[in-house]
Parts: C-alpha cells; structure tokens; sequence
C-alpha cells in the first residue's frame, strides 16, 4: 500500500502505547496518517518517530476524560476521521475459580472503554464524513475457551458494538468495523506460553495493516464486519 494512502487520515489510537498501539500508530504514520496516540499509562516523554501527539494517563472509564480527550485531539489534528479502539485487557481464570471483579475489570477495560471512547468521537468523526472506527475485538469471541469465560464474554461485547453501531452509523457517514485476532505474537504472550510454536501467532504489524486498510478509501464499502485475522492458529 503506498504511503499516500491514509495521506488525508487524521486517526486516534487509543491503548496507544502498548505494543499493538505502537505497532499501529507507526505504521499508519508510515503510510501516511496524522497520528495521535491515547492511553491510560503516563507517557515518558520519548519521542515516537512520525506520530503527532500523544495523551498519556487518560482513563476511558471516563466520560469526561475521554471527551476532553477527543477535543485536544480533534484540536491537534485539525479535524478528526478515524478511530481505533486498541485499549484493553486480559485475564485467564475459571469461573468458579476466578472472581466476579475480573468480570467487572474486562468489561470496563474491553467494552466499557470502547463504547466510551466511540460515544466521545462521533460528533468529531460526524462532522468530517467519511469517517471510521476500527474495534479491535478477539477470535476467542466465537468460541470461548476454559479459563476464557470474562475475557471472551468482553470482546463478544465488542462485536455486537460494533455491528450495532455500523447500522446506527451507516447513513450518517461513519464507517464501523471490527477485527477479530487470535494470539498475538508479543513478549507478554510469550512469556505466558513459553513452549507456544509463536511462528503460528499474528504479528502486530501485521494486524496493523489489516487495520490500515480498513481506514482506506478501499473498504468504503465495508461495515458492520468483523474480520478474523487468526494467523495460523
């Protein structure tokens, strides 16, 4: 994809100092993308190469917080017309085992945060049709594993979110899709699974570009979908 193809995207990132918002932000500033990046972490100040702006310590629990967050964005910007929703979390316990505050923390971390997050960016993303918003859902959504009951529960939340809000939005210019993933290769997640085969994992890059692409003028014609991306697990 050439770099010129999200020359005219003005994008925020939320979660965007993990390693999936940082492999996101710098590939959609590659290809050309005003970039600003959000996240609930305080930022250290190190420069991030070719990405606009970052919002460290800003928690889309809350309402308020996110909406004075979406103002300075679409302040910095000039104008705001995409959203990614990476921020979120991850727990594995049994439900007998586990307790009902893990429930109420994914919740909170993968739906709550995204609905809010798209509640403070609609009026932005309204005024400068075409827009989109990318919800990073899970492949675990389908079909939950043991251990799996909250987290999967969370990010089914986020599907029908996220196809609700496309038929909300799908006359008034605004774009909404998902991408579903499986197991991302990162060092938390090999830490975790340290005899895993990650070869078969899906690289955040390349998550990445499936979200870029989502963005671009190509997938015009897509909403509503949510789009597995599984690698080869």
């Amino acid at each position: 994809m050439a770099a010129a193809a999200l020359s005219s995207c003005r994008v925020l990132v939320t979660g965007g100092l993990g390693v999936l918002g940082l492999a996101v932000g710098s590939l959609l500033a590659e290809r050309g993308a005003s970039v600003i990046l959000l996240d609930r972490a305080a930022w250290d100040g190190v420069p991030l190469p070719g990405v606009a702006g970052v919002l460290g310590g800003v928690d889309l629990a809350d309402e308020v917080a996110a909406q004075a967050a979406l103002v300075e964005t679409d302040r910095q910007l000039g104008g705001l017309n995409a959203l990614v929703n990476l921020a979120g979390g991850f727990r594995w316990e049994t439900l007998e085992g586990g307790s009902l505050a893990s429930w109420d923390a994914l919740y909170s971390m993968n739906l709550r945060s995204a609905v809010v997050a798209c509640r403070a960016a609609l009026p932005h993303l309204r005024r400068a049709q075409p827009s989109a918003i990318v919800n990073v859902g899970a492949l675990a959504a389908a079909k939950a594993a043991a251990g799996m009951g909250a987290y999967a529960a969370s990010k089914a939340g986020v599907a029908r979110l996220t196809e609700a809000l496309a038929e909300e939005m799908k006359d008034q210019g605004v774009r909404v899709n998902a991408v579903l993933p499986s197991i991302l290769d990162t060092p938390a997640n090999r830490a975790d699974m340290p005899d895993a085969d990650a070869t078969r994992w899906v690289q955040p890059r390349a998550l990445a570009g499936v979200i870029a692409f989502l963005l671009t003028d190509d997938a015009g014609a897509i909403t509503g979908a949510c789009l597995p991306v599984a690698g080869r697990v």
